[in-house]
């Protein structure tokens, strides 16, 4: 029985041709190919302007600073999301606050925000769409707007999620995403920072090539956080794949939540009226989750809890006064499980299977042997 890893890059013929391409042109670095990729992206979302970057890490920091944030300013985000997410703020200068969660959503609470930024100033919120599901972010751009903020996505885990059919990368001043191999699409490292606005972009643009204006001018201090044109190649074919990679998702997320959905002690993802998920992780919630995580690794099911610490918990943080009971409880319980676009048929009969299986077992714990893909009875799961 083979292992069903909890991500599987899919890395094709496509893939193969672009990079050729780009090694044969001896351009591997920064250039057209990018400018390519940074057009299709942003058109793909609806921006009018993408910059790629290194990595998500450096388009959260390019964003940061592109929008005119600096040290004087304080900017809240989400305790429960990896580290980069107040890390990046940090590093772009800005002080980082925190706001507690939705228990159903995982993102941000718009009554906890909008509580934090009645008791202090705060000069931008940054709302990451965690698992793929955005953020609620009509609202909170109500809150933005009331408050003189400025509203930046954290868009790494929602490529082609959508609110009312507006994509991710097209609800606030700016957005940022991730290519990292596990990712809904992916460049093997990169990132992006999407916005309408020509001066964020500018700056941006300028900011990730050592602050060049042209030839070796540069009008401000940089960093060279550009993307390859091997990376860049990469996006463009991953992104013609995105909407098959999302519906796979969907489709595969879908039939876990059916097979969840008769075990009481099991929360499964939520999908709120307007939302488009892309599910990035399919995260569940249990108060079982060691029992539940042992029940499927003896199956050759990989599994991930993402995070196990919120960020106000990590050492870098944990001197802030901060009260996030929500994303505590969060990371005591959630337990994210297979989803990505390269489950096979075979996968998923054989995840379902477990799954309900899980439901009618007293104690998964005295099980010897996981069921296979027919559950007992010969009933098979088509």
């Amino acid at each position: 029985m083979s292992e069903i890893p909890i991500a599987d890059p899919d890395i094709g013929p496509d893939e193969h041709r672009r990079v050729q391409e780009v090694l044969d042109s001896g351009r591997l670095a920064d250039g057209p190919t990018v400018r390519s990729f940074e057009a299709a992206f942003a058109d793909f979302c609806g921006a009018d302007h993408g910059v790629a970057t290194s990595n998500g890490t450096t388009a959260l920091e390019t964003a940061v600073r592109a929008v005119g944030l600096d040290a004087d300013d304080t900017v809240l985000t989400s305790p429960f999301s990896f580290i980069a997410s107040a890390n990046a703020i940090q590093l772009a200068g800005p002080s980082v606050a925190f706001a507690d969660i939705d228990p159903e959503t995982y993102n941000l609470d718009p009554k906890a925000v909008e509580a934090a930024v009645a008791d202090r100033e705060v000069d931008a919120i940054l709302a990451v769409h965690l698992y793929g599901l955005p953020a609620p972010m009509d609202r909170l751009r109500e809150i933005a707007d009331e408050y003189d903020c400025l509203l930046i996505e954290d868009a790494a885990q929602a490529h082609g999620a959508a609110i009312d059919g507006r994509r991710t990368g097209s609800l606030g001043d700016a957005a940022c995403f991730s290519f990292y191999p596990t990712k809904n699409m992916t460049t093997g490292e990169g990132g992006m920072v999407l916005t309408d606005d020509a001066d964020i972009a500018e700056r941006a643009a300028r900011f990730v090539n050592h602050g060049r204006t042209e030839g070796y001018e540069h009008a401000t201090v940089g960093h060279n956080y550009r993307l390859t044109s091997i990376s860049g190649a990469l996006g463009l074919a991953q992104l013609e794949k995105l909407p098959d990679y999302t519906a796979a998702r969907r489709a595969h997320a879908e039939a876990l939540s059916e097979a969840l959905a008769p075990v009481e002690s099991i929360i499964t993802p939520t999908e709120p009226d307007g939302f488009t998920h892309v599910y990035h992780q399919y995260t569940v919630r249990t108060d079982d989750r060691e029992m539940f995580r042992s029940y499927l690794d003896a199956a050759d099911v990989d599994t991930a809890v993402y995070y196990p610490t919120p960020i106000h918990h990590q050492p870098p943080y944990d001197h802030l006064d901060v009260r996030a009971p929500e994303a505590e409880r969060a990371a005591k319980q959630v337990v994210s499980l297979p989803v990505h676009p390269g489950l096979s048929d075979a996968d998923v009969d054989r995840l379902t299977t477990l799954l309900r299986a899980y439901g009618r077992i007293d104690d998964p714990t005295e099980i010897e042997e996981p069921p296979t893909a027919v559950e007992p009875g010969g009933e098979s799961d088509d």
